[in-house]
């Protein structure tokens, strides 16, 4: 078995090749050639977090930066037989990482992101020193430098001394690209990680707009015209409209996981997943992929490298990719989206997959339509895309069973209802505890129709149709123990839901017919008799669970008879 270490949230390039303990590699370095040999004045590559964005992004930094000795780091990688071996360490790299960048306040954000400039004024102040001071280039570095000094240590006015020289800031990392090409005679190239991570902070505390004055000024006097820049790699969760900060950037070439440009570089390839598990003792079984598989980059099946590396280190098969910081701004955005949204979300729920109109070129925050919303979901990794059916219209689907954790918090989110008592549902399902699931399912229908607030005129404004949706939503998560079917053919007729064990000598089938009747127990004994009479159990073998379900406003009635099937 392999006994080298697994670089868990280690993204570092340099520090993971050089480490004390071997650290595992799977080699990108042809990343290295597809960004030379595409030529791109300014490339921005999206895709979801923890798809290893930010070791691409270090590795390319260590590979080409003028100041260091990278023989080593590369011996007997993939770009070493290639005709740009003779390239490394030849050229001045700016590297920037945005993705921690936080702040209360404008001020404060706009402070994170010159800390993170510094670090490089820093950097090459240090071999600047023997310059002519008396050159321009020189001069407008030298100021910046001496500007950004200010923000070292926690005092109160640095703020206050950054925005007063704000001008300087926004065009600093111009500056910096202006005195290297100068120093070094080779245009730099100007590395952005998680550029988009600044935007997101600044959107959750409400001062996007006033933020993106500024940061549309930082990138584009850097990025748009500059004699200096070399090439340009920006990576992040989104684009932003070409309205707002990339409005000059008419030649930003965007690689979304709907191309094929860099495909194979973000995550893992099968082939690449196959040998990682085989090396550590593992086969690539249905399981396996059927919790961390599903992605599609730009046609490639792709895995999430965060959960294949940290399943090797733990053994068990668990959601890990989900505590990533996208996921609040989900949770916040999906139960506000508008009523094309909320239509199509409430598909894809009941279907698993749904059809939508998707626009991956421009940023929710920009365009606030479903398109948009859409488009975020996919960029983040919570859908995938199936195939392309029409122009700009997409299959979509959930990527698998990591995801679909999540969903039931999405789901819960939607709806206004705590996840708590949606995880008691389920345990209670799963035990054949129908006393505590009527408890709890009846808290449940109270809580999500008092958030919709419908009166008694309108007891009828959730439909059966809506509570079959909400069901189902709180029902995907637990597709690891069941395989869940909607709306599906089963015996005599059409079944709303059946939750299929996958071990039925450990937990009972469950079927489940809702109906809509202010004679609740009238409704839910015609829902259980619908079962039977349509024998939506052929199918299945064992302990079956049927229930029937009826709604009328806060109030609800349930039904059930488990029986046998030979």
């Amino acid at each position: 078995m392999n006994q080298k270490l697994l670089p868990i949230g280690q993204d570092d390039f340099r520090m993971l090749r050089e480490s004390e303990k071997e650290s595992y590699y799977v080699d990108k370095t042809l990343l290295i050639k597809d960004f030379l040999d595409y030529s791109n004045p300014v490339t921005l590559i999206t895709r979801p977090r923890r798809f290893g964005k930010t070791l691409n992004m270090t590795m390319i930094r260590d590979f080409f930066d003028i100041t260091a000795d990278s023989g080593t780091i590369f011996l007997g990688l993939a770009i070493m037989d290639s005709e740009y071996a003779d390239r490394m360490n030849s050229k001045p790299v700016i590297s920037l990482s945005l993705k921690g960048c936080t702040g209360n306040t404008v001020q404060d954000l706009v402070t994170a992101v010159a800390e993170e400039i510094f670090l490089e004024y820093k950097k090459y102040g240090e071999h600047l020193v023997s310059v002519d001071p008396e050159d321009a280039s020189y001069m407008r570095f030298f100021q910046t430098l001496n500007i950004l000094k200010s923000i070292e240590g926690k005092h109160k006015s640095r703020n206050e001394h950054i925005q007063s020289n704000i001008s300087f800031l926004t065009r600093s990392l111009f500056y910096l690209t202006e005195a290297l090409h100068t120093f070094y005679g080779v245009r730099p190239i100007v590395l952005i990680d998680e550029y988009d991570a600044p935007i997101i902070e600044a959107h959750g505390r409400g001062f996007r707009t006033d933020f993106t004055d500024f940061y549309a000024s930082f990138l584009t006097h850097a990025l748009k015209g500059n004699p200096h820049l070399g090439q340009a790699l920006l990576t992040g969760i989104q684009r932003i409209a070409k309205e707002s900060i990339f409005s000059k950037l008419n030649h930003l070439a965007v690689c979304t996981v709907l191309d094929s440009e860099y495909a194979p570089y973000f995550g893992l390839t099968e082939a690449e997943t196959t040998k990682i598990l085989e090396d550590y003792g593992y086969l690539l079984t249905s399981e396996i992929k059927h919790y961390y598989d599903g992605y599609s980059f730009g046609s490639i099946e792709i895995y999430n490298p965060w959960s294949i590396l940290t399943f090797l280190r733990k053994g068990i098969l668990a959601p890990y990719w989900l505590n990533t910081s996208t996921n609040g701004l989900i949770r916040e955005l999906v139960p506000h989206g508008d009523e094309d949204f909320s239509k199509e979300f409430e598909v894809l729920i009941k279907e698993g997959q749904v059809e939508v109109y998707m626009n991956l070129e421009a940023s929710f925050f920009e365009i606030e339509e479903a398109e948009t919303l859409w488009g975020l979901l996919v960029n983040s990794g919570y859908l995938t895309v199936v195939e392309e059916v029409g122009e700009e219209e997409y299959l979509l689907r959930i990527p698998n069973q990591e995801v679909k954790k999540e969903f039931r918090t999405l789901v819960a989110k939607y709806a206004n209802i705590r996840e708590s008592i949606v995880h008691r549902i389920f345990s209670a399902l799963s035990d054949s505890d129908m006393s505590k699931f009527i408890e709890n399912y009846k808290k449940l229908i109270v809580s999500v129709v008092s958030y919709y607030d419908a009166p008694a005129s309108e007891e009828n404004k959730l439909s059966e149709n809506s509570f079959h949706m909400l069901f189902l939503g709180m029902a995907i998560s637990t597709s690891g123990m069941y395989e869940i079917k909607s709306n599906r053919e089963m015996g005599d007729g059409r079944s709303d839901i059946m939750m299929k064990s996958l071990e039925p000598s450990v937990r009972p089938h469950i079927l489940v017919e809702f109906k809509q009747d202010k004679n609740l127990q009238k409704g839910a004994s015609d829902a259980l008799n619908q079962i039977f009479e349509n024998r939506y159990y052929a199918e299945l073998t064992g302990n079956v669970l049927c229930m029937g379900i009826a709604h009328a406003g806060k109030k609800c009635e349930v039904v059930h008879e488990e029986i046998v099937v030979n």
